[in-house]
């Protein structure tokens, strides 16, 4: 398995992820793969995939076909 370092990577929230839901996550850049990672807990670890899978995820929860 490919890892990617994300130790200097620059994390963005979204500007729709406002308040008190606890439900934020960030995104970086790392080459050709995409982190996502808890904006509540950064040190907790982060998801590396490919710019497909995330387009895929992005437009599911955008669809509403997750349970999130």
């Amino acid at each position: 398995m490919k890892t990617t370092d994300f130790s200097s990577a620059i994390w963005r929230k979204s500007s729709h992820s406002g308040g008190n839901s606890g439900m934020c996550v960030e995104v970086a850049k790392g080459g050709a793969v995409i982190g996502v990672r808890d904006s509540k807990d950064p040190g907790a670890g982060h998801l590396a995939m490919d710019r497909a899978a995330f387009a895929g995820l992005v437009a599911r929860a955008k669809a509403g076909a997750l349970d999130l």
